[in-house]
């Protein structure tokens, strides 16, 4: 019977958890801690009975875990987690073989696919911009002015009839900024586009020239403060966006090509692999 009792036991504990019994003393001890310091703007007596409340709630907070911890035996209820999904299809990555994960993204586009969208998108925004110099100022060499501030300095300090004349140091200036700028950016944006599963166009034309906007307005008063005066940017904002939306459009109607990361090195490096390069039909391994 005693081992039977003992087997039983262990079934108890096996099903039950011992947790700290619940107690009410560490409410009282704090709110006699709180009357304590109240009676020192109200009354004496405040800080009596909240010092009388204070010494009662240690004591029965220390009687809770000496000579012996007050516990109690919590069930343990065991809970079924079942993982379902709505998808009727399950997607499966193709990686090789030899790879403990794929790396992402699988295809990529080419590097002329982001220069292609970066002359695209920077033909736009000049097109924009220039717009903005006939409508806003009456001189389409205004903004190619600005732009070339952004380097020479000197420009800015220039009259309002220099300003909006043609000089072709500023002019050359503007132009290799604006097609380096714009080159770069677009391959960026043959880089990062595979990588937004959904709504390219949108994060990538939209959100993107949004919060390169606005870190740029944030910052351009410490950097450059005589050309923030001239900027409109309700224009730049609206010319950003036309460089996003025209490189973005570009970008991703080009072919993609697979990524060679889930390659083996050999396959990579154009090494004649036996095992792993598949073979042809004919019988003979590719070369």
């Amino acid at each position: 019977m005693a081992a039977d009792e003992q087997v039983s036991q262990n079934l108890r504990h096996q099903a039950e958890i011992e947790t700290p019994a619940p107690t009410a003393w560490p409410l009282v001890l704090a709110l006699g801690a709180a009357l304590m310091f109240a009676g020192l703007l109200t009354s004496a007596s405040v800080s009596v009975l909240g010092l009388f409340l204070t010494v009662a709630g240690c004591v029965g907070w220390f009687r809770e875990v000496f000579p012996r911890e007050h516990e109690v035996a919590v069930p343990i209820i065991a809970e079924e987690i079942s993982i379902t999904t709505e998808r009727k299809v399950v997607e499966r990555l193709p990686i090789a073989p030899d790879q403990v994960r794929a790396w992402l993204p699988l295809e990529t586009y080419p590097v002329s696919a982001g220069v292609k969208g970066g002359i695209a998108g920077g033909v736009a925004m000049a097109v924009l911009a220039c717009a903005y110099g006939l409508l806003k100022a009456g001189s389409i060499w205004y903004p190619i002015n600005l732009l070339a501030a952004t380097v020479y300095a000197q420009a800015l300090r220039l009259g309002p009839q220099q300003l909006y004349s043609f000089h072709w140091d500023s002019f050359g200036l503007a132009l290799l900024l604006h097609a380096g700028g714009s080159t770069l950016v677009g391959l960026l944006y043959g880089a990062m586009l595979p990588m937004f599963a959904r709504r390219p166009i949108v994060l990538g034309g939209l959100v993107g020239p949004v919060l390169w906007s606005g870190l740029l307005y944030s910052t351009i008063n410490l950097l450059n403060p005589l050309l923030a005066r001239h900027i409109d940017w309700i224009w730049f904002m609206a010319s950003q966006i036309a460089f996003g939306i025209t490189a973005g459009l570009i970008v991703v109607r080009q072919t993609r090509m697979t990524t060679h990361e889930n390659l083996p090195f050999a396959i990579r490096a154009g090494v004649e692999a036996p095992g792993i390069m598949p073979k042809r039909e004919d019988g003979e391994r590719p070369r």
